[in-house]
């Protein structure tokens, strides 16, 4: 482990006006956004995609680092390029998605636990030889009557630990992800307590596990109500309360936070991100770490046709340089209309 080379990975991805592109969907998820324009989710469509993602003109400037599928760290583009040697070649830091999903949690219901660490330390060997320099492991806290539990909570953020020590171990930052989900009907301050117990328990571990904190990235949730709340908070208050939480959870060590859109419209997320820049100096980099709200109109513009490519990168293009922008405050709402 070289922890100099851990922070300056880890800096590089949290660098100012850029963030991360999460393209890092399974099988079944993507499968779900390629119904949605109609498009069969095969090998070669889902290779074609990244590929209209990954070359977008433009895009790289905005774009830090990318974080791929195990399918998609061993394909090429057209011309016989490995993605993660064009990725690093265009000046984006390839990553990797090592986790193997959320399953139920035995004895707790509707809680969940992240699997995939048996076998983790030989994978990253593999992945760190196909150019992967950070990593990521999801873990998904939901919010409901009774729940999260402590045990709950403790269990993901010992499994995000141990995993981040075996990530740093083979000369990976692990980008950390515990998610508390927006789905549900609670209000902000509900998010905002289960957000700083769960944030707590994370740098606990993070810290008992020996983590060199200067060589990981955090991609929290935003602190938001959940989507059937009947008070939806201003952005400004999500903001607040989102800064609030982080700095009173997360250590001046760690590099960079790098926000989850976690089921926001690329609008909300990009303009939560830019608010929050304007509460005054910040400990750490803030910046983007979307998948679907930096991808939805660039895959609605392809539609998996010929035809789209260009439309398609044009749009990821536009958003990301507008997120780009909310990762230093300078983004306005009016941009949506005039961004090239």
């Amino acid at each position: 482990m070289n922890i100099g080379e851990l922070n300056a990975t880890a800096r590089a991805l949290v660098a100012k006006n850029r963030g991360i592109l999460a393209a890092d969907e399974s099988s079944s998820t993507i499968k779900k956004r390629f119904d949605t324009i109609k498009l069969e989710s095969t090998e070669e469509s889902r290779r074609a995609y990244r590929e209209m993602l990954f070359t977008a003109p433009g895009a790289q400037s905005y774009i830090s680092g990318v974080i791929l599928y195990d399918e998609t760290i061993r394909q090429k583009t057209k011309e016989g390029v490995p993605f993660p040697a064009y990725l690093a070649k265009a000046g984006m830091i390839p990553g990797i998605k090592v986790d193997l999903g959320a399953k139920a949690l035995p004895g707790f219901p509707g809680e969940t636990i992240t699997e995939g660490l048996d076998g983790l330390r030989e994978r990253f060997a593999e992945y760190h030889k196909l150019g992967a320099r950070f990593a990521k492991w999801r873990a998904v806290i939901n919010i409901d009557s009774g729940i999260p539990t402590r045990y709950a909570i403790d269990a993901n953020a010992e499994a995000l630990a141990r995993y981040a020590t075996l990530a740093q171990e083979a000369g990976i930052v692990p980008i950390v992800e515990p998610e508390v989900l927006m789905d549900g009907a609670h209000p902000l301050e509900r998010c905002e307590e289960v957000t700083n117990l769960v944030l707590d328990s994370v740098f606990a571990h993070l810290f008992a596990a020996r983590v060199i904190l200067e060589g990981m990235i955090l991609k929290p949730n935003m602190v938001i109500p959940g989507k059937k709340c009947p008070d939806q908070a201003s952005p400004e208050r999500i903001a607040e309360a989102t800064v609030r939480t982080l700095k009173r959870q997360v250590p001046a060590a760690v590099p960079g936070i790098a926000f989850l859109s976690g089921g926001q419209s690329p609008t909300d997320a990009t303009l939560h991100l830019s608010l929050m820049h304007r509460l005054g100096p910040l400990p750490w980099g803030l910046t983007f770490s979307y998948g679907r709200a930096l991808q939805e109109d660039a895959l609605s513009a392809w539609e998996g046709k010929a035809s789209g490519f260009t439309g398609g990168q044009t749009a990821l293009a536009k958003r990301a340089k507008l997120n780009g922008l909310a990762a230093v405050g300078d983004y306005k709402p009016a941009m949506e209309s005039t961004a090239a």
